[in-house]
């Protein structure tokens, strides 16, 4: 049987300012300089969050944490291009996501140190809580994209993943009805070349991850990650074209996770010191300086100031968080459903009358 090529893909790449700093300004998007300096200070409060919380979990003030060294521009810059009413659905590594949307520092490191309270969004945040397993926040952002459609709400949808939920069935579940409905959404897929210990490479036999989007009908576009201008300008693309009723897009952001998976692991077991060396040489916020200077928006004594006002920032979280009151116990049963089960009502009246016991043959006993 003859065969015949039914159409032909292709995915653009985009970058806009390279690793020395040099920028194509008719590609630029039309950022003020005001602007552009809220990205820089943005991304060095990322910075100088992730080294402080790595720093308390390797004391034993926080819990097991995914630190975002390297992939800075790639979380702030995406998410600057959302509206307040646009929904966002981090994965577990987005806290500079996080904060850009307005979630307190405080909360963030509450998370991270197994409070659950850092999981209550604020009134009004159009943000979901951090979902750790991988994947599964994929359909769910296309199920709250779906009923933004059905009730004609003008909102786009911003869902994070990694390059490790490509592999999962919930990343096309998720983009096939995404697809199948033309939904308000946009997939923003952070590649940063490893899940946890298994390389890019192992992950798929696509060139690129952006052109699964083609399968589902919509487009893909891949982008320099490390690159704050190509992040905004297809994020921004993307989300005006959701909102507009033309569907979701898919947007491969390559960058590269410069730390440890997790402080639980140990990333010199499977990648070589010369890989990091080559990424840290395309550093996201290096290369924004470097641009920075050339306008006349970056100095020195300007990123002294803007360095000691987030350690000023993030020492003010860690402080307010340390001293909060610690939580209810039964909190871990009431921040998942907005009305409880009937298996884990039970669970919570029998937890309740232990602990009334506990504490009454405490008293007794005294």
């Amino acid at each position: 049987m003859p065969r015949k090529t039914i159409k032909d893909f292709n995915v653009e790449r985009l970058q806009i300012l390279d690793e020395h700093g040099v920028c194509d300004e008719e590609l630029r998007p039309p950022l003020s300089d005001a602007q552009i300096r809220s990205l820089y200070e943005w991304m060095i409060l990322a910075r100088v969050f992730d080294e402080k919380a790595y720093k308390l979990q390797r004391e034993g003030r926080l819990g097991t944490y995914a630190s975002i060294l390297g992939q800075e521009a790639a979380q702030i810059a995406s998410a600057l291009a959302l509206e307040p009413s646009d929904w966002m659905f981090p994965s577990f590594r987005e806290p500079g996501a996080s904060m850009v949307r307005g979630l307190p520092l405080r909360m963030i490191l509450q998370y991270w140190s197994g409070d659950e309270r850092g999981s209550i969004i604020p009134q009004g945040q159009n943000d979901f809580p951090i979902s750790i397993p991988v994947a599964t926040q994929i359909p769910i952002g296309a199920g709250v994209a779906w009923g933004a459609k059905y009730k004609g709400d003008n909102i786009a949808v911003l869902v994070f993943l990694g390059d490790g939920a490509t592999s999962k069935g919930d990343f096309h579940e998720g983009l096939n009805a995404a697809g199948v409905f033309s939904l308000p959404v946009v997939f923003f897929c952070q590649n940063n070349q490893w899940a946890i210990s298994v390389p890019r490479h192992r992950q798929t036999a696509a060139e690129t991850l952006a052109q699964k989007a083609i399968a589902y009908g919509f487009p893909g576009i891949q982008v320099d990650g490390n690159d704050v201008f190509a992040v905004y300008s297809a994020t921004d693309e993307a989300l005006k074209r959701a909102r507009a009723g033309k569907g979701p897009t898919l947007i491969e952001a390559v960058t590269y996770r410069i730390g440890d998976h997790t402080t639980a692991d140990d990333a010199t077991r499977y990648r070589s010191t010369e890989e990091v060396a080559e990424w840290k040489n395309k550093d996201p916020i290096d290369r924004l300086i470097k641009y920075m200077a050339t306008k006349k928006l970056w100095d020195e004594a300007y990123g002294q100031k803007v360095t000691a006002q987030a350690r000023e920032r993030v020492e003010a979280a860690v402080n307010e968080q340390e001293n909060t009151p610690a939580a209810d116990a039964k909190d871990i049963f009431l921040h998942t459903f907005q009305e409880l089960p009937a298996e884990l009502a039970r669970q919570l009246e029998a937890f309740l009358n232990e602990i009334g016991q506990r504490d009454g043959n405490g008293a007794h006993n005294g």
